[in-house]
């Protein structure tokens, strides 16, 4: 219904004769009716509506049995697994601190089992004591979009361990350090990490290409940036590593265009991504440690680099049309996209 709602109330929308052409023509040369259209293509702006993925092209690309291995999936859809893997091949990820399946927390080469709100008291002091973190962030092994994760300060160890107390012992999580955002992002917006998304895909020719980037920003005071959760996200000039002038909310969250942060005000065109080129370099080496054909990748950039926050086999292909007028302008895309239908 919001979605409805946002397309009714949309102030720039395209005449209601460009709307029913432009649909005629998507469903006779996609083959599938174009659903997908009253997402974003019935605005004045989308001009290269034909560029954009249908949804069964987005689908190709996230599930083809040729672009994604069982096994490789299996580390990237783990967060646990992941952050070991990474850790032992020497990339940059949020220092692994602990984990917990129920009661039973890990940390420090140890198990305790929790069975009141003073033994995880005791057990996130002792972590916080031999760290000398003030806080941890926490995340369940298998979601993505930022489902589940909240964090914990020492300032307010036992007014946290009060709130989640239940949802700890009931779930399963890994808890890691909280990463420290670069100063020049924290202009923009301090209260989240906001990461850069990265989407990587293996050639037919077996060459690791960055086809999209984008940027996502957590509004208010949450402390994911994810879309899903109401953040938003703006396009990256894969070319220069600097933001493009529009700001893009999902259409569940009103579907607006924006070109400053709605909390400080930070305006997005030009905005150089610090460590730019050297966070396209970090996800590359993540392909060749993990080789599944296309991943998106979530990098926070800290004061001292890029760190990767997570690796996503099923990445939001609709934010990547958004943020690049049509991702099918992209001839690598166009390429393993006839790959995929040639194999079919």
């Amino acid at each position: 219904m919001n979605r409805i709602k946002v397309f009714l109330n949309y102030p720039s929308k395209k005449s209601l004769f460009k709307i029913i052409k432009e649909l005629f023509i998507l469903t006779l040369k996609k083959r599938e009716i174009p659903f997908y259209y009253f997402k974003y293509l019935y605005r004045k702006n989308a001009v290269d509506y034909l560029d954009h993925l249908s949804l069964n092209e987005q689908k190709l690309l996230q599930y083809h049995r040729s672009l994604h291995n069982p096994d490789y999936l299996r580390v990237i859809n783990n967060k646990l697994f992941f952050s070991v893997l990474n850790k032992r091949n020497l990339i940059e990820t949020p220092l692994y601190v602990g984990h917990n399946f129920g009661v039973n927390f890990f940390y420090d080469n140890k198990m305790k089992k929790v069975t009141s709100y003073q033994d995880l008291i005791d057990v996130f002091k002792n972590i916080f004591d031999k760290t000398g973190f003030d806080s941890l962030f926490f995340r369940p092994p298998s979601d993505q979009g930022g489902k589940g994760c909240f964090k914990i300060n020492i300032n307010n160890l036992e007014e946290g361990v009060k709130k989640d107390y239940e949802t700890l012992i009931n779930g399963n999580f890994v808890f890691t350090e909280t990463q420290k955002q670069h100063e020049l992002i924290n202009e923009i917006h301090g209260q989240s990490i906001n990461t850069l998304r990265f989407i990587t895909l293996i050639t037919s020719q077996g060459i690791v290409e960055v086809v999209n980037s984008s940027m996502r920003f957590g509004v208010g005071n949450s402390v994911v940036d994810n879309a899903s959760h109401g953040g938003f996200f703006v396009g990256v000039d894969l070319d220069t590593g600097t933001l493009k002038s529009k700001g893009h909310r999902l259409p569940q969250f009103g579907g607006q265009e924006i070109d400053k942060h709605p909390d400080s005000g930070f305006k997005f065109e030009g905005f150089q991504i610090p460590y730019f080129k050297e966070a396209c370099a970090m996800v590359k080496k993540g392909v060749e440690l993990i080789p599944d054909r296309f991943i998106g990748w979530d990098v926070a950039i800290t004061p001292n680099g890029p760190v990767i926050i997570e690796a996503n086999d099923c990445p939001h292909l609709q934010a990547c049309n958004i943020t690049d007028e049509g991702l099918l302008k992209n001839r690598h895309i166009r390429d393993v996209l006839a790959e995929i239908k040639h194999l079919d």
